[in-house]
């Protein structure tokens, strides 16, 4: 049985108003039981990041994370954010190459690496997305395309920064479709993720690595997901904006 300590991660994208928020976040919190083997993580859109903080508090057991960050520290770069100041919002997480960032924005594996390493030396903790489109897997393309992804995103990594390292498998075409992945579709890629990162590090590192599963997960399946041996978590999109869907994955990881 894996020691993996569980991750349910709630992606809001581009949804919601501060006041939204604070509304959503509020009962999440007034729903939410502590339990010692799940963290818990709302990434909400940065206008509503200051609100969620002051809801949430710095000592609260649910984490703060963004949806994105620049690579560099401060700059002339207009309407982008950096990782000072996420830090100063109390923020724990980053996700970090999204594949809406990475089909809408262009973003590279090696940008990603980029804006990782930054925020690994400002104590964040990236979650790093991964994953194939509908077009790749049918074309027998999936392996080659998530492990050069892996390869390529989190490249030159210290041992000690593998271990604030999150990666969060998503195949592209399971996405806000309604369609998700056999749980051994999911298994099997998550089993590759973790082989692919012992070959790039150790399997000690690879083994106590975190991989997240991301792909309309819902309360209907995510008990037979997160039950697959290689499967750490979730990164939810449409179900984390509802307060009682979330609340119901974060008990179905308890209980994996």
């Amino acid at each position: 049985m894996s020691t993996r300590r569980q991750i349910i991660a709630g992606n809001w994208k581009m949804n919601l108003s501060a006041t939204e928020a604070k509304a959503l976040v509020t009962e999440i919190i007034q729903l939410w039981e502590k339990h010692d083997n799940v963290d818990v993580v709302i990434c909400p859109p940065y206008t509503a990041l200051e609100t969620c903080k002051t809801v949430i508090g710095q000592s609260s057991e649910i984490f703060l994370g963004a949806q994105d960050m620049h690579q560099e520290t401060s700059g002339a770069y207009t309407g982008e954010i950096s990782s000072a100041m996420l830090q100063d919002l109390w923020c724990k997480y980053v996700i970090l190459g999204h594949s809406e960032r990475r089909e809408y924005f262009k973003e590279s594996d090696q940008l990603i690496n980029a804006k990782a390493k930054t925020a690994l030396a400002a104590n964040l903790k990236p979650i790093i997305c991964v994953g194939e489109t509908l077009q790749e897997r049918e074309a027998g393309k999936m392996e080659s395309v998530v492990v050069g992804q892996v390869e390529h995103s989190c490249a030159g990594f210290t041992e000690d920064q593998w271990k604030d390292v999150v990666i969060a498998y998503e195949p592209v075409w399971a996405i806000g479709t309604g369609k998700t992945a056999t749980p051994e579709q999911a298994q099997e890629v998550h089993a590759l993720i973790r082989s692919t990162i012992s070959d790039m590090a150790d399997g000690k590192i690879a083994d106590k690595l975190r991989i997240q599963y991301g792909g309309s997960v819902k309360p209907e399946n995510a008990a037979e997901l997160l039950g697959q041996a290689d499967i750490d978590g979730a990164l939810v999109g449409g179900a984390s904006l509802k307060a009682h869907s979330f609340i119901e994955i974060i008990k179905n990881a308890c209980q994996a």
